[in-house]
């Protein structure tokens, strides 16, 4: 592992960091108070930019940015993350929304708890998780029982900081995708294809770089239709709709209000966001090709047909168990449409508390599956994908053809593709690190967490891997994680990280031979070379 091409991707991205801050600051000296943009965004910015021109000036050469390998390219990702995330937490910390140093009258006890409130929260927001520790007996801002909406008392530039975090983080996987990992894969191909999707990102532009900038003019476009169209109905205010627009594309889920959408009670509202999760559950590459009025490239498309008749399916399926249950058909049809797509693009938006024990046990079951599997490949949407999912249906109905017809040859194919053999190798692994994963990771929070119900374990795992947000049990839409001890909460913040570079960055991370010193490599070859020419001499000799 050569350094100075990690210090080039951190340093870089710190300083690239250190803009929205101060940007959100002199938001917030204008919504808030100049006081508390100095405190909470000025001292951050600071930080980032120092640090990254530090790593960047000191600690990089003329050629390292020739010098880039995949090794180095993995590790960098999985690294901006972490770090990305404790930056992103210091204007909680420091500006009061948890207990931080700034905080009159507390207990270090407190102030530490208050750090690991303010990592989890960042956390949640840059993977797009959704989940959030914002409660009356956290927050210092929330009185209890005078308070009524806890998340909304919170300063205003700290809430948009909060938004922003869940929209970079949401549109920056791709682009990391496209730039970096994809390079593994497809040798420069963009994420969809890399992930096996149907069509080529370098059909839309001839270069990745030009690729990047029409991606991101989408979302951005997207974004702002969405605001326009959420103020548009009257029900939501200009400060609500921005914040709910920049977190409805990353499929992130963070609301202004404890009682997320179901806040608003309004039919119009939801039926906005149904449809712009619904679009952050696409391929982007497909939402380019309908921008462009290529329907038929859109539409053809194998995995985007699986998405409409999952979400269908599953929107009819709990609508049924509503209606049987004694729910009205109009409101079931409400619920049932709005938390299938919500939890199926791992976006996390609730009107109503499903984990209730008003909603048939039918319900939570097809909920679970949700989370897992998530939406569809190079969305912005968390879980397991359903491009992989099917995949690997394919391959064990293949295998279960050979056992009557062992002679038959039968390829797997996408989109009408072959899919090499490789990249099926690829994704059954994941799939196998997945489950292993899942179960392991249950195991390790029962020990954080042995007053909860399985229900709540289990559920709170697969919401962290497929960053969906609210879970099951007692943490479901109408409940916070802030009953979680610190060490649970740490713990959960990693599965998220996990989830969110879908394993295989995080796995390469860890391996041990990813850290092996290239100087030291270099040299053991070179001496191995030296010691085979002299041999020769002394054979010729």
């Amino acid at each position: 592992m050569r350094s100075d091409v990690l210090y080039l991707i951190l340093g870089w991205t710190l300083i690239a960091l250190s803009i929205p801050l101060a940007i959100c600051g002199v938001l917030t000296g204008v919504l808030d108070s100049v006081e508390l943009a100095l405190r909470a965004f000025a001292i951050p910015s600071f930080i980032s930019a120092f640090v990254g021109i530090l790593m960047v000036s000191f600690g990089t050469r003329t050629n390292t940015s020739e010098r880039l390998r995949d090794k180095e390219a993995f590790a960098g990702v999985a690294l901006v993350w972490p770090i990305a995330v404790l930056i992103g937490a210091l204007p909680y910390w420091l500006g009061g929304m948890f207990n931080g140093p700034f905080t009159p009258d507390v207990a270090l006890v407190d102030i530490a708890r208050g750090a690991v409130n303010s990592w989890f929260e960042s956390m949640s927001g840059f993977t797009t998780t959704g989940a959030t520790v914002i409660a009356h007996n956290m927050s210092p801002n929330c009185i209890p029982g005078v308070t009524e909406d806890c998340i909304n008392s919170q300063a205003r530039g700290l809430l948009l900081w909060r938004s922003l975090t869940q929209w970079f983080g949401g549109m920056g996987i791709i682009m990391l995708g496209m730039m970096i990992l994809s390079r593994v894969i497809g040798g420069g191909m963009a994420l969809a294809r890399a992930e096996l999707t149907g069509p080529s990102l370098s059909r839309l532009r001839p270069k990745l770089k030009q690729t990047a900038i029409a991606l991101w003019s989408l979302y951005i476009v997207l974004t702002l239709l969405e605001f326009a169209l959420l103020f548009g109905t009257g029900s939501m205010d200009w400060f609500d709709s921005i914040n709910h627009a920049l977190t409805t594309l990353p499929s992130g889920g963070f609301s202004t209000h404890d009682a997320s959408i179901g806040y608003f009670d309004s039919v119009l509202v939801e039926t906005i966001i149904i449809v712009f999760m619904f679009i952050a559950g696409i391929n982007f590459t497909l939402m380019w090709f309908i921008k462009e009025r290529e329907f038929k490239k859109a539409f053809a498309d194998e995995e985007f047909r699986y998405y409409g008749i999952y979400v269908l399916v599953a929107s009819l399926a709990i609508a049924g168990a509503l209606i049987g249950s004694g729910t009205s058909v109009g409101t079931s049809l409400r619920h049932s449409i709005f938390h299938v797509i919500s939890i199926g693009t791992s976006t996390g938006y609730g009107t109503t508390d499903y984990a209730s024990d008003s909603w048939p046990m039918v319900t939570h079951f097809i909920i679970f599956i949700l989370m897992i599997v998530g939406a569809s490949a190079g969305s912005t949407a968390g879980g397991l994908k359903l491009l992989r999912i099917t995949l690997a249906f394919k391959v064990a109905m293949r295998e279960l053809v050979k056992i009557a017809q062992p002679r038959k040859i039968d390829q797997i194919r996408m989109n009408g593709e072959v899919v090499e053999q490789n990249q099926i190798g690829l994704i059954v692994g994941m799939l196998f690190v997945w489950v292993g994963l899942f179960g392991l990771s249950s195991i390790l929070l029962s020990i954080f967490m042995p007053s909860d119900t399985f229900e709540s374990v289990i559920t709170v795992v697969a919401s962290s891997l497929g960053n969906t947000g609210p879970a099951l049990g007692d943490y479901g839409p109408a409940a916070t994680w802030a009953g979680m001890n610190s060490g649970a909460l740490v713990m959960t913040s990693i599965l998220m990280w996990f989830g969110r570079l879908e394993l295989l960055t995080a796995v390469i991370l860890m391996h041990p031979h990813t850290w092996r010193r290239e100087e030291k490599v270099q040299s053991d070859r070179a001496a191995i070379a030296l010691f085979r020419r002299i041999m020769e001499d002394d054979e010729k000799t």
